[in-house]
């Protein structure tokens, strides 16, 4: 792991250079892209039937997958995965529904009305990743704040295993409530989402992690149609004192550098012997993880470990890096709150480990990356609806207005704007 000690700034200004060393040139992934995305538009379902066959290895006869084919697979489910997958339904709703907005109209004056309609979108389109891991629990995630929010048909896409979607996903989805699956991935199933095909329905919008085709598909198709966010690999800071333990502490770093190759584990904390603690531990714990091999180079090229001078500077540095999960396991950590300003979710004290949110507390784990929690938020209900004014006036209310608003319109140089008003007094 990479260490950084020294004063906030000289922190601060390692913490710039080395994100812009770390740069990745992606013009290549964006032209490859926009070759995928123009094949769809031309050719439809056959350009993802090619693509699938391309990129994972599966001839498709059909891209929608079969109500029989969702039930057989959620029965061949464990009864304690559909157990667990219920309950964390069941926290998922119970958070987001605090989350709902409603429609508002104001009468503050005489014969004027004013207020706001809250609509959920028609359709959206959910990714939920394949490759070297299944995600049932991105399933709910994405789908249950949807659902909340009142859309109205919810089709997903998802990579297809020789010829095959993992069981769990499908019982996932149909606990989730997906109305159709279409057994497609990467870039090209983006485009099918945002275009429409013969057989795949054009969405509203689309939400959902994805690799870094993905990732550059939604960005191009933004527009078209409207995207949660741009994901990066998933990441994780962890703030610290000489009180935390460092076996929690590095099972937690780990639990995010299994993820993927590119994910990145920090740990900022005021204590050096916590610190090496901590270094010491993850090499420890990494000798018996299954997926060894992708944490080892993870932790090796994106881990870090910072030394700070005090409380406040650590709290400095963090918010800074902007972490799309960030772990308070300080000394009262509740007491805390208030110091952070930037961070996907938050999870305060030893026992609110990561993962609790990736599973079970309820809170969404689609979240900002890369520092972008400075300006993102975490996926939730207000995804899934859009916003419309709604405005009266009487011919009273518009003859106290009239002046006013024709003398801004004619300020503005917009003459017509201004006549508008005034021939309905002519």
């Amino acid at each position: 792991m990479k260490w950084l000690v020294g004063e906030t700034t000289e922190i601060l200004a390692a913490l710039n250079e080395d994100a812009e060393l770390t740069q990745e040139d992606n013009q290549h992934v964006e032209e490859q892209v926009r070759q995928i995305i123009k094949q769809v538009i031309e050719n439809g379902d056959q350009a993802l039937k090619e693509y699938s066959k391309r990129f994972d290895q599966v001839e498709l006869e059909d891209l929608l997958v079969s109500e029989e084919a969702i039930n057989l697979g959620y029965q061949r489910v464990e009864d304690e995965v559909i157990e667990a997958l219920e309950a964390a339904k069941e926290n998922i709703i119970s958070y987001h529904k605090k989350q709902k907005q409603y429609d508002f109209m104001d009468t503050e004056k005489r014969g004027v009305l004013r207020g706001q309609l809250v609509l959920p979108l028609a359709r959206i389109g959910v990714y939920v990743p394949g490759g070297t891991a299944s995600y049932p629990s991105s399933v709910l995630m994405n789908v249950l704040p949807a659902k909340i929010a009142g859309v109205k048909e919810i089709i997903m896409v998802t990579p297809p295993s020789s010829n095959s979607i993992p069981d769990v996903i499908l019982a996932a989805a149909k606990i989730a409530g997906v109305d159709k699956i279409f057994q497609i991935g990467g870039a090209h199933s983006i485009a099918a989402l945002a275009y429409g095909t013969q057989t795949v329905p054009k969405v509203d919008k689309i939400v959902g992690p994805g690799n870094i085709y993905v990732a550059t598909a939604k960005k191009q198709v933004f527009g078209v149609v409207g995207i949660d966010m741009i994901a990066g690999p998933s990441e994780i800071g962890i703030l610290a004192d000489q009180t935390a333990n460092p076996t929690y502490i590095a099972a937690d770093l780990l639990s995010q550098a299994e993820h993927d190759t590119l994910a990145r584990a920090i740990l900022v904390t005021d204590s050096t012997k916590l610190a090496e603690q901590v270094e010491k531990e993850i090499y420890r714990q990494l000798d018996t993880l299954p997926r060894k091999k992708i944490a080892e180079v993870a932790i090796k090229n994106h881990g870090l470990i910072i030394i700070a001078s005090t409380v406040e500077a650590m709290f400095t540095i963090m918010n800074e890096i902007a972490p799309e999960h960030l772990e308070v396991q300080l000394a009262d950590p509740i007491s805390y709150l208030h110091e952070i300003k930037n961070a996907g979710s938050i999870f305060l004290g030893e026992y609110a480990s990561e993962p609790v949110g990736d599973y079970f507390s309820g809170t969404n784990h689609v979240l900002p990356t890369s520092g972008t929690a400075k300006f993102y938020s975490p996926l939730g209900v207000y995804d899934f609806v859009k916003y419309s004014q709604v405005t009266y006036y009487t011919k009273e209310a518009l003859a106290q207005a009239k002046d006013a608003i024709a003398l801004l319109a004619r300020k503005e140089g917009l003459e017509a704007h201004a006549r508008a008003i005034e021939c309905r007094f002519d």
